[in-house]
């Protein structure tokens, strides 16, 4: 069983940065792939990027690539999600999920385990 839980959320002001971080435990991280989704208040969760299982693959949806970077230390069994210029669009709930296969789909599809969220709130 895959236990995750993510960190780093908090209020910030339109244009500044973030980097949420998400530790994985019980169970062999280096041989996931990860994923971070998020989901607005109203709105359905939705996909913003995925890594495969050494960090060489990623993928982003069209309304983060640019300003946000997913990246993993495997040593450290963690996830990160690096997000700049933010703007109040961004705000949601963001969750981290594990998918046990070493490459992730385009869309983040087949995510097996999730943490249970982080708040992010920008304001304009």
């Amino acid at each position: 069983q895959v236990q995750l839980v993510e960190s780093g959320g908090g209020l910030v002001q339109a244009g500044a940065s973030l980097r949420l971080s998400c530790a994985a435990s019980g169970g062999t991280f280096s041989s996931y792939s990860m994923g971070w989704f998020r989901q607005a208040p109203g709105k359905e969760r939705e996909f913003v990027a995925t890594i495969s299982w050494r960090g060489g693959r990623t993928y982003y949806a069209d309304s983060v690539k640019g300003r946000f970077t997913i990246s993993r230390d495997n040593a450290k069994n963690t996830v990160y999600l690096q997000m700049n210029s933010l703007n109040p669009e961004d705000t949601a709930v963001y969750y981290c999920a594990a998918d046990l296969s070493l490459y992730p789909s385009a869309h983040g599809d087949g995510m097996e385990y999730w943490g249970k969220g982080t708040l992010v709130t920008v304001s304009s």
